[in-house]
């Protein structure tokens, strides 16, 4: 009877709390991916389509170096005085630009997608030593993805790349040679009805007349290049090295990691078969310009579930963002946002970046919270500014 009364006493406790929820959620980790594979089985492709489709941040070391030098940062100004030169770029200086790009605001929000790490060559680190610092980081990889495909295969493709100098994109076998083509083509032409057939002949005819057509394209394939890396015996030579230095680490990381989070995937099937998931959260923004379209839009937009309606949130149209920085600012309706089924307004195109970004700093609890305000006034030598110093320090403010 006792132990009844005590479990009556207990206060009434809903699971699905709300303000617990969204707590919950801002204080998680985002996901985080990482893929490896041998030299030419698509990593690159399939981190990018994951990226896109996870809603995390592409990271990869020619992506890197790219968005640096596109920003003018200090490294980016480095990376190009070194191309500019003829020379690479250094593997410790793409390693600080990779682990540089983990630990920003959005990767912090989003999470990432990280391949081509760790590096072939082990001139900075070795590929254990580069193996432990990706599970020491402080986002570590959640879900590790290994891409198989038989060497000989691989080679095929590698050796069957020929390259733009001009945009420097690479083409495969199947969209620059000739004999492909035509035995697509051939293949295709057999599986259509005949209507269609007769339909693609004269469009043949007009592409004849014109001078347009499989000419012309064979013709913008004619100044590509096949270069020293993708010959035969240099593609066969880098998988004899990613055999020899990358593999057996990679068994010992993969057999150690939780299989559940464990995903091998089949790299001779297309990119868009590899692998095909959904989103693991929704986060939508929207934008609006006024005001009293604001709420009757959002309330109608993308419904998180029938009959569920957007609503305020505890922030009103205060600007989140400059509450944290201790001011109190009204938000502009122009730049308006959704974020997990509430409205949130902020007042500056340079604060709805930095809530895009990474809105979990202006959100988590004790925010919000109203800005205190302290006036130290006296005479002279009396200690005002070390007293505000001290009150500053203790309540983590601005003198």
């Amino acid at each position: 009877m006792a132990s009844q009364e005590e479990k009556q006493a207990q206060p009434f406790t809903d699971i699905f709390d709300e303000d617990e929820a969204e707590i919950s959620f801002l204080l998680s980790k985002p996901t985080c991916f990482i893929v490896f594979g041998k030299p030419g089985s698509g990593k690159k492709t399939l981190a990018r389509k994951l990226a896109q489709r996870w809603n995390c941040i592409f990271i990869e070391a020619s992506e890197v170096i790219q968005t640096n030098i596109q920003q003018g940062t200090e490294y980016g100004l480095k990376c190009q005085e070194l191309l500019c030169q003829g020379e690479t770029v250094p593997e410790e200086l793409v390693t600080e630009m990779i682990l540089q790009k983990i630990e920003s605001p959005e990767v912090d929000h989003f999470g990432y997608v990280l391949t081509g790490f760790p590096f072939l060559s082990e001139k900075c680190m070795t590929v254990p030593q580069q193996i432990e610092k990706i599970m020491n980081l402080k986002l570590k990889p959640d879900i590790l993805i290994n891409i198989k495909c038989p060497d000989y295969e691989l080679c095929q493709r590698i050796s069957g790349q020929r390259q733009n100098p001009d945009s420097g994109e690479i083409y495969q076998r199947s969209q620059w040679d000739p004999k492909v083509i035509d035995k697509r083509k051939k293949d295709q032409d057999e599986e259509e009805d005949e209507e269609e057939d007769e339909d693609q002949d004269e469009e043949e005819d007009e592409e004849e007349e014109t001078g347009e057509g499989p000419r012309k394209k064979s013709e913008s394939f004619h100044q590509l290049v096949h270069r020293p890396e993708d010959f035969l015996e240099n593609a066969e030579k880098r998988i004899g090295i990613y055999k020899d230095i990358m593999l057996s680490p990679l068994e010992e990381l993969l057999t150690q990691h939780d299989c559940r989070y464990l995903i091998e995937v089949d790299g001779s099937q297309e990119p868009d078969d590899v692998f095909e998931v959904d989103k693991n959260y929704t986060c939508n923004y929207c934008c609006f310009n006024k005001q009293d379209e604001l709420f009757r839009a959002l309330s109608s937009c993308k419904l998180i579930a029938p009959r569920y309606r957007w609503r305020r949130s505890r922030w009103g149209q205060v600007c989140p963002v400059a509450l944290k920085e201790g001011e109190i600012l009204m938000g502009n309706p122009e730049f308006a946002v959704s974020f997990l089924g509430k409205m949130y307004v902020l007042s500056s195109a340079e604060a709805l970046k930095k809530f895009v970004l990474n809105p979990r700093p202006y959100l988590l609890p004790p925010m919000p919270a109203s800005p205190c305000k302290v006036f130290v006034f006296g005479p002279p030598f009396s200690g005002r500014t070390t007293i505000c110093n001290l009150i500053a320090h203790n309540y983590k403010g601005k003198v």
